[in-house]
């Protein structure tokens, strides 16, 4: 059965260790598709020269490129000396299939979610992190068929109500603290600020009213 395993890894013995001390109120988000060459990283919470200055502060870090900028975050092709880089951590998670679901670092830590085979697969990926001296916390083990079954739960969220809560949780509303506003997650979004303060507001309700119904409560929101 495949498994979702949430691990805590510090910088100092994976990434961009450097670049966290010099900015240390950085959140850091590696592109899901690890495979790129060079790796494509996001950066929320500081400006880009801010960004700019803590890469060049890292001597694991070659040289790097913005891609994209928005007024929450900023995307950089980012070059690692040899040797260095995301790929002698993900040689170790993701060398029998593993597949990188998300890697956010904030505060000299990275947070990865990654999906293995079974959880076999995960013991042999965790030896292989502690034989090369990452000192890594596993956090959670979520079985695939349990997040099957909570999707279906779910799935009374309207569309828009569930790209409203996807977008806040890819631009960091939900962190402490917020990587973005309101009224900026709205601009992402394209619509007003009200518009996305109701829809958060169904989505509370809706997913509160399903939680106390999985523990045997009555329903007490209207899902209108």
């Amino acid at each position: 059965m495949a498994t979702i395993a949430e691990l805590r890894l510090p910088a100092s013995d994976t990434l961009l260790e450097a670049a966290f001390e010099r900015a240390p109120d950085a959140a850091f988000e590696l592109e899901s598709a690890v495979s790129q060459t060079p790796p494509s990283i996001w950066v929320a919470g500081v400006g880009r020269s801010r960004a700019e200055t803590a890469f060049d502060a890292d001597p694991e870090v070659e040289t790097y490129e913005p891609l994209v900028e928005t007024s929450a975050r900023h995307l950089f092709d980012v070059d690692f000396v040899a040797g260095a880089g995301p790929e002698r951590l993900w040689d170790a998670l993701l060398a029998d299939g593993g597949s990188l679901l998300e890697a956010r670092g904030t505060d000299g830590w990275w947070q990865a979610r990654v999906r293995f085979p079974d959880r076999g697969t995960l013991c042999d990926a965790y030896d292989r992190l502690v034989d090369r001296g990452v000192n890594a916390d596993l956090r959670r083990l979520t079985d695939v068929t349990d997040v099957a079954q909570h999707t279906k739960a779910s799935s009374r969220l309207t569309p828009q109500q569930r790209e409203a809560l996807e977008a806040a949780l890819e631009y960091g509303y939900f962190e402490i603290p917020r990587a973005i506003s309101m009224a900026e997650l709205a601009d992402e979004l394209g619509i007003s600020h009200q518009a996305l303060s109701e829809r958060f507001r169904r989505a509370y309700e809706t997913l509160v009213d399903e939680e106390l119904q999985s523990n045997g409560e009555a329903s007490l929101v209207d899902s209108s």
